[in-house]
């Protein structure tokens, strides 16, 4: 028999129980927490402004204390008897939490309905039935309790809802049902003017996720014709963009004016440099910056871009511009500036200015960089052994660390063309880590200027045959083979293949119209060297576009590349073998 239920405690005792709650966690209902401070005070008055009786306040310790012991089941049954007695909200939610913590989805579940069923109205009672649903795989039947999680938010909140559904599918493993669950649950919210483009940008999310993009364009379109101010179809589209969706990109240079959050255009420009298209996103980050000049992190893109491109004056400019907009904070990316700052005053052969930007660098994080950058001064003026001893002092505590190292060394030894110390320093570290595609294939490179060709076909097709979709390796073994003019159409294989997995890469575009000239198709690689020069100024690209204007007797056309690639590079090895092979001085 259990006794508890025919005892009715006294005031006293209530007040007491209370007080045992509140200190094993539990949140007392304010009336409540009011009695217990009057009992403190020793007042005579009897409490009776409690909304839980004895009988309730029994069930809850009861439960608490099985709880407590590991019996959730036992916990579970009688916190929920006490809620259903006491028609109290948050001991309804209470009780779900015990069969959460007890990882019982089905009887949390049931519990939530109960309470939804009590409080119909209630947006947390909602929201646990659909987050349990979701969680349980239970898809097909979220769809009312979704729908329900929208409409019962306030008109003010309800577009932040809506944007927020996607992140309660992420998770599941049948996006496509998913997908159509959230279409269904806001068919109601689709035909208002207030929620019409949030809701659309949901769907489309929804479909982004389910792979399927061309439905999901459309509801950028939808949700822009809904409201054609709202900025959520911007960012849609643009990572519709960035996932390959080329329509995308039209519609978003409609949507991008001077007015879009910067954080848009910006985050457009990094997609463009992404896919190699530095060029346009250098002239998306010039109207940002002239359209927003107090947006520091545009100018510092900016002059990432520049330096890629060797324009290292402008780099410099945007940096210069960076540092006095951002001068006030010490953080990683001023460190950063500072660093890109020597590294141009290196190239300008500015070795005091170069240690002078550094020496501002205070982050710790940037320790490495410095010191890489210092060696990198150390071999300016000849003392490459110094150079590479201060490298060798780098730490190794971390694989990323020790890979920084090699990396720092690596550069350091191909800058200035020490081949044979690049291969042995590779070769060493290869060996040491034979599961290493990446190691093998800055190997190959390195063995490729060595002109050891059966070593770099051989690690090649073992990094391809390790990671066939490696598009690199690719295109380096076809180069190779197209720059020693030999197995020409095996050469053009290996690099439409490699297009195939990067085709919007302008080096591996270089590279194709380098074997179409290799294999006499002088007007096909014109056209293929143009675009991939229009993509990217390199002064390889430069140097091939050179020759095949020379060679169809465009010869001003042919110099004037020359030029400006000369002005990025005057001792790139390609350009000066190629302006002494066809006797041409600039």
């Amino acid at each position: 028999m259990n006794t508890f239920q025919r005892l009715t405690p006294s005031p006293v005792s209530i007040a007491a129980l209370f007080c045992t709650l509140a200190l094993a966690g539990w949140p007392l209902h304010a009336a409540a927490q009011e009695n217990v401070k009057e009992n403190k005070t020793e007042k005579s008055e009897p409490i009776n402004n409690s909304d839980l009786n004895g009988e309730t306040a029994m069930l809850i310790m009861l439960g608490e204390m099985q709880v407590s012991r590991g019996d959730f089941g036992a916990g579970y049954a009688l916190i929920m008897d006490a809620a259903r007695k006491s028609s109290d909200e948050s001991l309804y939610k209470r009780a779900v939490e015990i069969a959460l913590s007890a990882r019982d989805g089905n009887t949390a579940l049931d519990g939530a309905k109960t309470w939804k069923k009590a409080f119909p109205l209630s947006r947390e009672a909602n929201q646990h039935v659909l987050q349990i649903q979701v969680a349980l795989n239970q898809l097909a039947e979220s769809l009312m309790a979704l729908r329900a999680y929208v409409q019962l938010s306030p008109e003010s909140e309800q577009v932040l809802i809506i944007n927020g559904l996607p992140q309660i599918y992420a998770q599941v493993k049948d996006k496509e049902l998913a997908t159509a669950v959230v279409e269904q649950a806001l068919v109601p919210f689709i035909s208002k003017p207030a929620t019409a483009a949030a809701s659309w940008i949901a769907i489309g999310r929804m479909q982004v996720s389910a792979k399927k993009l061309p439905q999901a364009l459309e509801s950028v379109n939808k949700a822009i014709k809904a409201n054609p101010t709202a900025i959520e179809p911007g960012f849609l589209a643009l990572e519709l963009f960035s996932i390959g969706v080329s329509q995308a990109e039209e519609l978003l240079k409609t949507i991008l004016t001077d007015d879009s959050p910067p954080h848009l255009r910006l985050n457009f420009a990094r997609v463009l440099i992404d896919l190699q298209r530095l060029p346009e996103a250098s002239k998306q980050l010039a109207s940002l910056n002239k359209s927003k000049p107090d947006f520091a992190d545009a100018w510092l893109m900016q002059a990432a871009v520049f330096m890629e491109l060797n324009n290292n004056q402008e780099a410099k400019q945007a940096l210069l511009r960076y540092v006095e907009l951002e001068k006030v904070k010490d953080d990683a990316r001023l460190s950063q500036a500072y660093l890109m700052l020597s590294q141009i005053a290196v190239k300008e052969k500015k070795p005091a200015e170069s240690e002078a930007w550094l020496s501002k660098i205070e982050d710790p994080e940037a320790v490495t960089q410095v010191q890489i950058q210092r060696a990198n001064l150390l071999a300016g003026r000849g003392e490459m052994a110094k150079a590479r001893a201060m490298l060798a002092e780098l730490p190794e505590n971390s694989p990323q660390a020790k890979r920084t190292k090699l990396q720092a060394e690596l550069k350091l030894l191909r800058d200035y063309k020490m081949y044979e110390a690049s291969y042995q320093l590779l070769s060493k570290a290869s060996k040491a880590e034979p599961q290493d595609v990446d190691l093998r294939y800055e190997l190959a490179m390195i063995a490729e200027k060595l002109n050891r060709m059966d070593e770099v076909e051989k690690l090649l097709r073992s990094v391809i045959a390790d990671k066939p979709d490696f598009e690199h390796a690719y295109n380096a073994l076809g180069y190779a083979l197209a720059d020693r003019n030999i197995r020409l159409p095996e050469a053009r294989e290996l690099i439409v293949k490699a297009l195939e997995f990067s085709p919007e890469d302008p080096m591996i575009t270089d590279s194709l119209g380098w074997v179409e000239f290799r294999m006499g198709n002088k007007q096909a690689a014109l056209a293929i060297l143009q675009r991939a020069y229009e993509t990217k100024s390199d002064v390889e690209i430069g140097t091939h576009l050179g020759e095949v204007y020379w060679s169809l007797g465009q010869k001003d056309k042919a110099i004037s590349v020359w030029r400006e690639s000369a002005k990025q590079d005057s001792k790139n090895e390609m350009l000066l073998e190629t302006l002494k092979r066809l006797k041409v001085k600039l």
